[in-house]
């Protein structure tokens, strides 16, 4: 049963595909400018020669790492000030339109002032960072307040220490919102981790050659690259997303 149902959700998945790249390559048919929209195939020519290039790997293994490295700073950093927030209602005022801040602010704004303070290989990392942490502390702090407090009164009653109450009855709560966010956290810090690359143009990166297949006027690059951009964002968030499973299932 289960194989079936993923064999159709295969096949439907196949179809849509089909379904889209025959719409891409019609319209590109009708436009018949390849510099305004090159077709299906152009593109795909173009992403076979890119793969064949050592650089291409190279190019994307840094991007991937200076994304990855900016995400796990800012789960890190969250879940401390989540902690300092929990313990300290002064800290959780005074951090708290900060926050708002670094949430409603452009992605641009950030990068071009990134610009100004550090080198332009560490600023990928820092938007990345930046995007997170108002995701993962909202989150988990949030559902730190919803705790039942019928089951605080439990394990006050059975004297339960801050470590047994925190293992016991807080964790199995938050535990749900936490790994929501980090998959929501990882969809949005790649997206700003790209165009952070994009306006900083570090020299080996996924964003640069976006940018100069821009300015070169190289729009089957783009098309190319801006795939590869799909694929890597797509096989990271489902790699989480099956690590989180794995981990929720053994816990």
């Amino acid at each position: 049963m289960k194989n079936s149902i993923l064999q159709n959700k295969i096949v439907r998945n196949i179809f849509v595909l089909i379904f889209w790249l025959l719409i891409w390559f019609l319209i590109a048919r009708i436009v018949n400018q390849s510099l305004i929209l090159p077709g299906p195939f152009e593109v795909l020519n173009v992403l076979l020669s890119l793969i064949k290039n050592i650089n291409f790997w190279t190019d994307c293994l840094i991007s991937i790492y200076r994304i990855l490295l900016g995400y796990l700073l800012g789960i890190v950093i969250s879940l401390l000030l989540v902690l300092i927030s929990c313990i300290s209602d002064t800290f959780k005022t005074l951090i708290a339109p900060l926050i708002k801040i670094i949430r409603s602010t452009p992605v641009a704004s950030f990068i071009i002032l990134a610009l100004l303070w550090m080198g332009k290989n560490a600023v990928v990392s820092l938007i990345v960072m930046l995007m997170v942490i108002p995701i993962v502390y909202e989150n988990v702090l949030n559902e730190y307040y919803s705790v039942d407090y019928k089951l605080l009164e439990m394990a006050k009653a059975y004297n339960f220490g801050f470590i047994k109450t925190l293992k016991n009855i807080y964790y199995p709560s938050i535990k749900a919102a936490f790994l929501s966010a980090l998959i929501s956290a990882m969809g949005l810090g790649w997206k700003s981790g790209i165009a952070a690359e994009v306006l900083s143009l570090p020299k080996r990166s996924i964003g640069s050659k976006l940018y100069y297949s821009k300015i070169y006027l190289e729009t089957s690059e783009l098309f190319a690259w801006t795939i590869v951009v799909i694929i890597l964002s797509s096989t990271i968030e489902i790699l989480i997303k099956r690590f989180l499973r794995g981990y929720i299932n053994e816990n």
